[in-house]
């Protein structure tokens, strides 16, 4: 397969403003994401994960190293990843489904192309009846829906994810990770997904990276060759699930 992501000899330093010391959050990170993969990141806390994402996105500057998203070097933000935050990065003065329009506004696309999009996003998300609600008539599940259906709208090549779920409950997790995996699929996306969680990482994942603690770098690499679509398997129940969760937590328990 054709490498969509190519990190090759990335460091990032930044300085404490606190103690002005020098800090080494990443050092020697060499990772390749292929097109069409879902990839997740795992590590001890510190090590670096959100940094990563950070600089594939584009929000954080890479001090050394090539971060390639094809052939084009990431030098800033683009249209080309979209991104998803812990937080419910949606816009309160908009409602649902002039959330999800915002990227195909600030595209230009057209008005009916546009309201077409929007009014599958909204389905395929199950927010139809919602579409004219305001963040703060919305659960805490249903606002991070709109932050993943206004990323995939947008139709960028890549979705950066950061601990997506990490705010919402088990039910509403296990939810959203089967909501995830068949938009992904449908869509053909390729998603980088950083979590804490083993069982998430293993239950979404074609690969996962472990990183080492700081300076983070990938010391493992974990192939996950459990059918898809997961739901429909039942791979929660599979032994090959649970081996995988009790070797990726040997990984990490060795960082400790």
């Amino acid at each position: 397969m054709t490498a969509k992501i190519t990190v090759r000899g990335l460091r990032h330093e930044y300085v404490n403003p606190f103690t002005r010391e020098r800090v080494t959050a990443l050092d020697g990170v060499d990772l390749e994401v292929e097109d069409g993969e879902f990839l997740t990141v795992v590590g001890p806390s510190g090590c670096g994960k959100t940094t990563l994402l950070g600089i594939l996105a584009g929000l954080v500057p890479a001090t050394r190293g090539t971060v390639l998203l094809g052939a084009r070097p990431v030098t800033g933000p683009g249209p080309d990843r979209g991104v998803v935050f812990q937080e419910f990065a949606i816009l309160p003065w908009r409602t649902v489904e002039r959330n999800i329009a915002h990227g195909l506004e600030i595209q230009g696309v057209p008005r009916a192309e546009r309201a077409a999009t929007v009014a599958r996003f909204v389905e395929l998300v199950g927010l139809r009846g919602f579409e004219t609600k305001y963040p703060h008539e919305l659960s805490g599940g249903m606002k991070q829906r709109v932050a993943v259906a206004r990323t995939l709208a947008a139709n960028p090549e890549v979705m950066l994810m950061d601990e997506p779920f990490a705010s919402v409950d088990e039910q509403t997790r296990r939810l959203f990770q089967d909501d995830l995996l068949g938009l992904a699929w449908e869509e053909r996306q390729t998603v980088v997904f950083v979590t804490h969680s083993m069982e998430e990482a293993i239950y979404l994942s074609d690969r996962v990276f472990v990183m080492s603690p700081r300076p983070g770098r990938v010391i493992e690499e974990m192939p996950v060759l459990l059918p898809r679509p997961r739901a429909e398997h039942g791979v929660r129940g599979d032994l090959e699930f649970t081996r995988l969760v009790e070797r990726l937590w040997d990984s990490l328990r060795k960082l400790q």
